[in-house]
């Protein structure tokens, strides 16, 4: 049974990355994510028939929650736009983790031992099970389906302005699509992530004359790619807008500039220090997208940092792997690399993603620069907060930059 079920979570990684890879990938670019799992997997046959039952056990409940994790996706997608034939992998994976946790139980209690100490056996089992879970469990769950599941589908529009659906590509093959709302005033603006978070800010700045384009950033959306909650090579997605905005006819080539949500704040502050082509930045909600940049959050105590090591380590490692990307730099030494270019950040500092770190970005930061915080507002949630303030305060730093 064991051996079954670790077949059908094999045969998911390899659908997933070698036989229907994600739109614009091949195989070669998800070598890591295939062969690092697989390797694990063939470990874990090897080593589960030479364990005692309790280790066999535990090694079937672990194995169980990752097979969880590779078929999340497909219940996503399959929900959100039918089920397809690289879904069908991903339910099996589901089957097979299923039938590793009923091999599990199946072991632990033929296994069970009596005796006057064994409630207080296995409730430290039970409290150490709850303790591994954090631990291990959680960051690996969050940084395997971050790198699988995304928004599928086209939002509805609520631009409230004309515009066109265009596309380009990424210096890395990749076809994007969004809209785009043609300038007025001879400046475009990049409003990121997606076409349904920043559909507000696009529309403010329209009002304005601004030029604006909005598109699914990659693996969301129409756009071609895998997904990456984290945004680890999502700088790309920004060039490639970059290039896109400098062959309009409506747009100065000199004044373009970008605003950025929560990862898309991170992404555009990266972008901006990367690229001289970005003539100004808004960032509202970035936060941490490394073990780096999570341990600087002055919202995580000294006592707790070991402990915060240990699980964004495991996460970026997981990330890593699943993504075929290595960890972005930390931002706070990229963040001074866009002067003389104007940067503004927004933030909540009491927002619970690590939106404190703006202050540490600004600290780092080169003139000019702004940091308006806005306490209680809610992560990147400043528009529907202060809604004239906002818009004066951005409309202002734009017009004033481009």
């Amino acid at each position: 049974m064991f051996r079954i079920a670790l077949s059908l979570i094999a045969f998911r990684i390899l659908d997933d990355n070698f036989l229907q890879p994600a739109a614009g990938t091949s195989a070669t670019d998800h070598l890591a994510s295939a062969l690092v799992p697989l390797a694990l997997l063939a470990l874990a046959a090897w080593l589960h028939p030479r364990l005692r039952a309790g280790a066999q056990g535990a090694l079937a409940i672990v194995v169980g929650i990752a097979g969880l994790a590779t078929g999340v996706d497909a219940i996503h997608y399959a929900r959100a736009t039918g089920l397809g034939s690289d879904d069908i992998s991903g339910f099996l994976a589901i089957a097979g983790a299923l039938l590793l946790f009923a091999e599990a139980a199946h072991t632990l209690w033929r296994s069970r031992r009596a005796g006057r100490w064994r409630y207080a056996r296995r409730a430290g089992i039970t409290a150490g099970g709850l303790v591994a879970a954090a631990v291990l469990v959680l960051p690996f769950g969050t940084a395997y389906v971050g790198a699988h599941v995304a928004t599928a589908g086209v939002p509805a529009d609520h631009l409230g302005a004309a515009h066109e659906t265009v596309t380009f590509e990424t210096n890395d093959g990749l076809t994007l699509e969004g809209w785009y709302i043609p300038s007025r005033n001879g400046a475009a603006i990049i409003s990121f992530p997606g076409r349904k978070g920043p559909q507000r800010q696009a529309r403010m700045l329209a009002r304005h004359g601004y030029g604006v384009l909005v598109f699914d950033r990659r693996g969301e959306g129409r756009s071609e790619g895998t997904p990456d909650i984290l945004g680890w090579g999502g700088d790309e997605d920004i060039k490639a807008a970059i290039r896109y905005l400098q062959h309009r006819p409506d747009v100065d080539p000199k004044r373009i500039g970008g605003i950025g949500l929560s990862v898309g704040g991170e992404l555009m502050l990266e972008t901006a220090a990367e690229t001289p082509d970005l003539a100004a930045v808004v960032s509202e909600g970035a936060g941490a997208r490394t073990m780096a940049e999570e341990v600087d959050d002055e919202a995580v105590p000294g006592r707790d940092r070991l402990l915060a090591h240990a699980t964004y380590a495991l996460r970026d490692a997981v990330h890593a792997v699943a993504t075929n990307r290595t960890p972005p730099q930390h931002l706070k030494t990229l963040v001074p690399k866009i002067a003389p270019r104007p940067l503004l950040l927004i933030a909540d500092p009491e927002s619970q993603n690590g939106e404190k770190l703006n202050r540490l970005y600004y600290k780092t930061a080169r003139e000019p620069k702004a940091l308006w915080e806005i306490p209680h507002a809610g992560h990147v949630n400043g528009i529907a907060a202060r809604p004239a303030e906002y818009e004066r305060r951005v409309v202002d730093f734009f017009d004033r930059a481009l």
